[in-house]
């Protein structure tokens, strides 16, 4: 018996044995039923607390309830640069200029600090920042992930309206249903079409044959991030049987998916408007007439070769999607449409790609006649703005089954869309949508829904989660029993009731956790506190932590100030380091100006991370990830030491501090350290650094006299000795090589 055979033998055992298992009714215990992530969310009074002087808000209360209860007490506050520094990485992803430093320091305002915020959150840089957390939960990347790893070309949009979302402070009860019911739910919008490629972002192999397997696992996918990002849940441990730990039954995982049953990718989704679509029309009417005897005969060249394609594709397929795609449109069922269009594009090529197949008289009539139709570019209109999205197939859904072990065709008992049966155990009540079945605009709903007792807790929990390094429930996609209890269970309902309360607005939640003392407490050690709580759970103190890959780019090209902070676009396409290879492509020749924008702007190709931030713990973009890892390891450090770019910026880094002419040496280090780090150096720090100087002039002037490289700033300004300037560009590297540089404090 061959391996299929066998498998679908097993199958089908499995299935026979789940379903008679499955006749029996599933009983929750007490236990269970009283878990605290199910619970209502009740907003809980502030607890009494002795040292109130200490409480700048209800968050404080909370905190310093946990710590005196275990004797604790918090730590002295963190001082205005550490404080300002903290919040704009915090909130920007990048440095507070000196002037601002300088401004906050000299602020004696009592709302000083409040107002560093309002103008942090106010920035368009909030929005590329945060952004940069969501796409890390969305599986975000520019390409399609297995062998051949193609370019998504459009997708892009969908990382801009997260942007503009956040910068918008977009309700994040508006943000979850435009991402699962977007088309649905707002038509008028184009921006929440673009929001459902939210579910896009699923890798995916574009050449697959069976496409009723592929088809489950890209639902698969769908399904276990919908239910992670949004309600922080392990679904997908229910796929093949009812969740070992938490009260996620095998069927409630097909209950899920069946909201999205009927869905297809949309790659060609239409974002103008109607008055553009009609001026478009108009103009491409004006083309077509002037060049259709020219198309016209392309096509007859080009009949033979497309017909030869697409045959070869067809006859791959197995018989149920060949089936598919020659039924006649009227007869086909809803499975067989969602064949239909997943065949197609295999199905479908370019006259273009025919063309380039023609040899002889054929060929050269082609090319002649190619070139007579290039005549025409001039008048023919450019091609609309589309997205790639998820839309409904029709108003009629496929079925949905229970699988016996997660296998594609070893199918149960039908099921039809539903929530955790735990919460409603009912069939999910669905309104027919103008243009799909309407299921998704009832799960988007549910999620948005206050009393849902997940959705805001999740949420809420990510943000404390990116400000503190640690979240009050430290497994941010895990509220069930295998995740972390919550260190602050009254915190977390207090902030969520908050966050509803407060129109789900996250620059509100966000702007409460900044200004409370807990935020600004400095990260001093406390050998009593460490021994009691060595995690800092109770928040004693604020968590040092690095920087991602991403902010470290950022911030180094911003203190060598050719950080180029242009919005939005396709991705930008960085140098890689020699010897990297990638499947699918890596523009060489990027403008410079281009390969120097954000971070969050750097083209995600899923089979090949960008270097710098794979080695600093860029995620698999195959899933959604919900924290990084913070590893330490010595790659790092040879990245920062030996990465060429790493060394331009060093360059452009001193090149900034020279150009500010008349200073003294001291001066030099003194601007230095307020450009990378924030503050003044102290006294030992500057003569250490006076004395590198001066010591290391003299080696790097000798491997000058031989010809040997040495680092010279570029627009090396006149008059000043390149030797003492190598040597800055030295003493710049550094810094940007130190801890204090790559760490929030």
């Amino acid at each position: 018996m061959n391996r299929s055979r066998l498998l679908a033998v097993t199958a089908a055992s499995i299935a026979g044995l789940l379903a008679a298992a499955s006749t029996q009714p599933k009983a929750f215990t007490p236990q269970q039923r009283r878990w605290w992530a199910f619970q209502k969310v009740v907003k809980p009074a502030a607890p009494a607390v002795k040292d109130t002087a200490w409480v700048r808000n209800e968050i404080d209360t909370f905190i310093l309830a946990k710590l005196e209860e275990k004797g604790l007490q918090p730590s002295t506050p963190a001082d205005r640069v550490t404080l300002i520094r903290r919040a704009t990485l915090d909130l920007t992803g990048l440095l507070p200029t000196p002037e601002e430093v300088q401004a906050f320091i000299s602020d004696p305002a009592p709302d000083a600090f409040d107002k560093v915020v309002d103008r942090l959150l106010a920035s368009p840089r909030y929005g590329e920042r945060w952004a940069r957390h969501w796409l890390d939960l969305a599986r975000y990347s520019d390409s399609e992930g297995f062998k051949s790893d193609e370019t998504r070309p459009n997708i892009w949009r969908y990382r801009d309206y997260v942007i503009e979302s956040f910068n918008q402070d977009k309700p994040y009860d508006r943000f979850v249903k435009e991402q699962i019911a977007g088309d649905e739910l707002y038509q008028e919008d184009p921006a929440a079409l673009v929001a459902t490629g939210f579910n896009r972002h699923f890798p995916d192999e574009s050449n697959a044959r069976n496409l009723m397997q592929r088809r489950q696992e890209l639902l698969n996918d769908i399904t276990d991030t919908v239910s992670a990002a949004f309600l922080g849940m392990t679904y997908a441990c229910a796929r093949c049987h009812d969740h070992k730990f938490d009260p996620i039954l095998h069927k409630d995982y097909y209950r899920l998916q069946a909201f999205f049953a009927n869905t297809r990718i949309e790659d060609g989704a239409v974002l103008a408007p109607a008055e553009a679509r009609r001026d478009h029309q108009e103009k491409y009417a004006v083309w077509d007439a002037k060049t259709g005897d020219i198309r016209s005969e392309m096509e007859k060249l080009a009949a033979p070769q497309l017909a030869k394609l697409s045959k070869e594709n067809f006859d791959k397929f197995p018989p149920e999607i060949q089936d598919a795609v020659t039924t006649e449109p009227s007869q086909r069922t809803p499975i067989q449409w969602q064949m239909y269009y997943k065949a197609k594009p295999q199905l479908e090529h370019s006259p273009d790609e025919a063309g380039k197949k023609l040899r002889g008289e054929e060929g050269r009539r082609w090319r002649d006649l190619h070139a007579e139709l290039a005549k025409y570019d001039e008048i023919k209109p450019p091609e609309l703005p589309v997205a790639q999205a998820m839309i409904d197939n029709g108003k009629e859904s496929p079925k949905t089954h229970v699988l016996a072990v997660g296998v594609y065709d070893a199918r149960m008992d039908e099921v039809q869309p539903g929530f955790l049966s735990i919460l409603d155990p009912g069939d999910a009540k669905i309104a027919t949508a103008a243009n799909g079945s309407g299921r998704r605009s009832a799960l988007a709903h549910w999620l948005a829904d206050p009393s849902n007792p997940l959705t805001a807790r999740v949420m809420v929990n990510r943000i404390w989660h990116y400000h503190f390094g640690r979240g009050i429930v430290a497994t941010p996609s895990d509220f069930g029993v295998m995740g972390e209890r919550p260190a602050n269970r009254e915190l977390l309902d207090y902030l969520s009731a908050t966050f509803v309360e407060g129109g789900w607005s996250m620059k509100k939640m966000h702007r409460l956790i900044l200004l409370s003392n807990a935020y600004q407490q400095s990260s001093k050690p406390n050998p009593e506190a460490e021994k009691a709580d060595p995690d800092n759970k109770l928040v004693w103190r604020y968590n040092r932590h690095r920087l991602e890959g991403e902010a470290i780019r950022d911030a180094m090209l911003q203190t060598g100030g050719v950080l180029n902070t242009k919005m939005g676009g396709p991705g930008v396409f960085p140098p890689l380091p020699p010897g990297v290879v990638t499947r699918g492509g890596w523009k060489r020749d990027e403008d410079a100006a281009e390969a120097r924008r954000r971070s969050v702007y750097v083209f995600v190709r899923r089979n090949t991370r960008y270097p710098m931030f794979e080695t600093f713990d860029m995620p698999d973009t195959h899933e959604s990830c919900a924290r990084r890892n913070i590893t330490l390891t010595a790659p790092q450090a040879l990245e920062l030491m030996n990465n060429e770019l790493v060394l331009d910026w060093s360059r452009s880094f001193a090149g900034r501090v020279l150009n500010d002419g008349g200073l003294s040496p001291e001066a030099q280090v003194d601007r230095a350290y307020r450009l990378a780090l924030s503050r003044t150096p102290k006294e030992e720090e500057r003569t250490a650094a006076l004395r590198f100087l001066d010591r290391h002039a003299p080696i790097l002037a000798e491997r000058m006299a031989n010809n040997q490289p040495a680092p010279l700033p570029g627009n090396l300004p006149a008059g000043i000795d390149p030797v003492r300037a190598a040597a800055l560009v030295d003493l710049c590297h550094m810094l940007l090589n130190s801890n204090e540089f790559v760490y929030v404090n």
